[in-house]
């Protein structure tokens, strides 16, 4: 494997869902009862842990077989351009610059993604984005295998 990536949800996302609970519980205490709060406490962290492992379970990976993004594979002789791209580009692409049928895995947290152009006429998708913290990486990662391939 070149390159993996999770796209998992960042500290400070966990320390606001921590924030929230507690304040969440403090409240419900007062009002109902230590029992009861108790209670909001299990299903508040319950419910943020399952919450953050569920958007945080998708992974990025540049294999022998093609660009990974969790279940989805975009194969070698498919693999098109590729383009880093900064927070600035990222928000125009999925903005304004947006193509309905683009082919997209982005997170609330990440600012910055890869563009990679699809090379079959078969496929609905024109291009995937990709989001990533280390976009640079994912695309060299991916040029260097995309080249590897063609030679």
């Amino acid at each position: 494997m070149d390159y993996h990536e999770r796209l998992t949800a960042p500290a400070w996302y966990w320390l606001v869902a921590i924030v929230f609970g507690v304040s969440s519980i403090v409240a419900v205490g007062f009002w109902y009862g230590p029992w009861v709060a108790a209670a909001g406490a299990l299903v508040v962290t319950a419910a943020t842990t399952v919450l953050f492992a569920w958007a945080g379970r998708t992974d990025v990976a540049v294999t022998e077989k093609g660009l990974r993004v969790g279940p989805s594979v975009l194969e070698w002789p498919y693999v098109g351009r590729v383009e880093a791209l900064d927070a600035e580009a990222t928000r125009e692409l999925l903005g304004v610059k947006a193509d309905a049928r683009a082919f997209t895995v982005e997170k609330a947290w990440l600012t910055e993604s890869v563009v990679v152009t699809v090379d079959d006429a078969a496929d609905p998708h024109p291009y995937w984005v990709i989001g990533s913290r280390r976009p640079a990486q994912l695309a060299d990662a991916i040029e260097r295998r995309r080249a590897e391939v063609r030679a």
